[in-house]
């Protein structure tokens, strides 16, 4: 019998309902669709509840619709929020669980995490963590069929993050970074910290620190790793909670960046 992770946020951070559940995500998709401009080999999107971050997240995704077929395994990183964890953990399970189905591990990504002295076994730290399960329905809309990694990032460093990215982020695999930008600043102070953010990712230039990014350290790797492969990032989206929720006295800060190893342009959000 397989082992399965069942989701731990729907209902809460996104809907339990199937139906409404699709029909959201479709429309944050469709809404953020624009022209082809070539296969993203990795993604940055956030991981809030998605009225605050849905569409932004929708914003990186959907450069991943024209050519939906052409990505069928990914490998997704995020922040532990939960847990002492230190270095990265894969979970103990066979099948990830989500409204919209059951989502497969990725059996040879797996088998080349396991030798890896930075990766580690923890279901417990996967067991109540939404970082990582908020993007599994995008995922699940976007690509046709797909395999996945999913790894929580605990204390580490960049060059830890960049040995595994480079250890197991093929061409043919698709990265997905979460992390939510800065957190609890008014607003036009978050605006300001996350638009400096925003430049140094498009500048690839790290490290991160935890109070620009609750996920600095797997971005960071992720800089660290795309500099070396000449890839190019592009924003497409950078937005708070005060944005849609309309509190502004303190505001999380959202952004969606796609990396692209024949980007037309760094370009600026739309």
């Amino acid at each position: 019998m397989p082992r399965v992770r069942a989701p731990a946020v729907a209902g809460t951070f996104y809907s339990s309902n199937p139906a409404t559940l699709m029909t959201q995500v479709d429309a944050w998709l469709e809404q953020a669709r624009g022209p082809e401009e070539g296969l993203p080999a990795a993604l940055i999107v956030p991981h809030a509840g998605y009225v605050y971050s849905g569409a932004v997240a929708a914003a990186a995704y959907a450069t991943l619709w024209a050519r939906r077929a052409e990505r069928t395994r990914v490998l997704l990183l995020g922040p532990c929020h939960f847990h002492r964890l230190r270095g990265l953990a894969y979970p103990e399970v066979d099948l990830l669980c989500t409204p919209l189905g059951d989502v497969r591990l990725d059996a040879d990504l797996l088998r080349r995490a396991t030798a890896l002295g930075q990766v580690s076994a923890s279901t417990e730290a996967h067991e109540s963590e939404h970082a990582l399960e908020v993007q599994l329905p995008f995922l699940q809309r976007v690509l046709e069929r797909f395999t996945v990694l999913p790894l929580v990032v605990g204390r580490t460093d960049e060059e830890e993050v960049a040995q595994v990215l480079e250890a197991l982020w093929d061409e043919d695999v698709l990265l997905v970074v979460t992390s939510d930008l800065s957190h609890y600043r008014p607003y036009e102070e978050a605006r300001r910290a996350d638009h400096a953010t925003a430049a140094r990712v498009l500048a690839l230039e790290g490290p991160l620190d935890a109070g620009s990014a609750c996920g600095a350290e797997a971005i960071s790797g992720l800089l660290r790793v795309a500099k070396r492969r000449g890839l190019r990032p592009r924003l497409m989206a950078l937005r708070s909670s005060g944005d849609a929720a309309g509190a502004r006295d303190e505001v999380i800060g959202y952004g969606a960046f796609v990396f692209d190893a024949d980007a037309p342009a760094r370009g600026a959000s739309r």
